[in-house]
């Protein structure tokens, strides 16, 4: 557990905020109440179900279909942001990202343009943020934040629709401008044969009994203790794929918000910085503590979740960090060996194209609000 801490940033932090606070507020009888357990049963639930869809290789057999008749670079590039921003909406924005790119690198190595594989990836990871900030289920901040304040799914969809489709449209347009366009054959990657079907069944049966909790249809326990029981019999393994890390983060952070509201001087000082533009201090804040921090900690100093929910999502683009998703992609190009010729550096072009993008979306927030 403490090696897990170690390792990951946002993790150690959270749970540093999380000790400090005890000492201002002791633990007592409300601190049980500071935890949202309904949002962390949907996030357990559904990397379970997304888990054993890739042990199963369900994506991979997927994406090998659609790219199959496909012999231009720039249309492989096209075709894996597009699937990237669709996969976001419902698979989360991390568990599309650890899916898709390492087969993108598999498949972008045969064209031999180091370039254009970087700017694949960097537009990957914009479309798979941007995709995601559509559906409530789309990332983590979109689950708490939809849960939170109660939010009716179709005002929520409807709210960022004007976002959504903006963003298709700059990710279109980006592909075009900075992936080089290749004519060769596609050799075509093998993927899983003879998959279960009755396991795809399964798995897509309990997708959406957790669909029906996060609308509100069904208990969360009832769902949480079906969808595990029924993993545990069908595949241990699936348990495995479960980002644990991300459920102890909320947890800290839970915890640290919590204790941070009860302190009345501490509470009045944030809710007059929140309060003045919360989409705003969302959009900073995340650039220094990542989106899903930022949800956590302003939704104690707001009742504002409209403003929370677009400004977590746009402040996703930016540093880094901005989404902790983005570092998913970003480990898998460092570990890439050194490119023979000349390549453009991926922090650098990460940095540029995301504040480019972020730039417009504030124009399209500032029509819209």
């Amino acid at each position: 557990m403490l090696e897990r801490i170690k390792k990951d940033p946002v993790l150690f932090i959270s749970g540093i905020l999380a000790v400090v606070s005890c000492f201002f507020v002791p633990p007592d009888k409300e601190y049980p109440g500071y935890i949202d357990f309904r949002v962390l049963a949907i996030l357990f639930c559904m990397m379970l179900v997304v888990s054993e869809l890739v042990i199963l290789g369900v994506f991979d057999k997927l994406t090998n279909k659609l790219l199959s008749k496909v012999h231009s670079s720039r249309m492989v590039s096209l075709i894996l942001v597009w699937m990237s921003f669709f996969m976001g909406m419902v698979l989360t924005n991390d568990v599309t990202l650890v899916t898709l790119v390492p087969f993108a690198i598999a498949l972008m190595k045969s064209f031999d343009d180091r370039k254009t594989l970087t700017f694949t990836l960097i537009l990957m990871t914009v479309a798979t943020n941007l995709g995601s900030m559509q559906t409530p289920i789309g990332n983590p901040q979109n689950i708490y934040l939809y849960t939170h304040y109660n939010m009716e799914i179709g005002s929520f969809m409807l709210m960022m629709l004007p976002y959504s489709l903006c963003s298709l449209i700059l990710v279109t347009i980006a592909v075009f401008v900075l992936c080089k366009d290749m004519k060769i054959e596609h050799r075509e990657e093998k993927a899983k044969e003879n998959i279960p079907g009755i396991k795809i069944v399964v798995c897509i049966l309990l997708f959406l009994l957790s669909l029906l909790v996060v609308l509100r249809m069904m208990h969360y326990l009832i769902i949480f203790a079906l969808v595990a029981s029924i993993m545990v019999l069908m595949d241990p393994k699936a348990f495995k794929g479960v980002d644990y890390t991300l459920l102890i983060t909320f947890v800290f952070f839970f915890v640290f918000v919590g204790n941070m509201g009860r302190i009345e001087v501490v509470y009045e000082a944030i809710s007059s910085i929140v309060e003045k533009s919360p989409t705003l201090t969302a959009i900073a804040s995340s650039q220094v503590i990542s989106n899903v921090p930022a949800a956590l900690l302003l939704s104690a100093f707001t009742d504002n979740g409209s403003a929370l929910v677009i400004g977590t999502n746009l402040g996703g683009l930016g540093t880094l960090i901005a989404s902790m998703a983005s570092l998913i992609t970003y480990k898998f190009h460092a570990a890439l060996p050194k490119a023979k010729t000349k390549s453009v550096s991926y922090i650098g072009a990460f940095t540029v194209v995301n504040i480019i993008f972020l730039a417009i979306l504030l124009g399209v927030y500032f029509i819209f609000r």
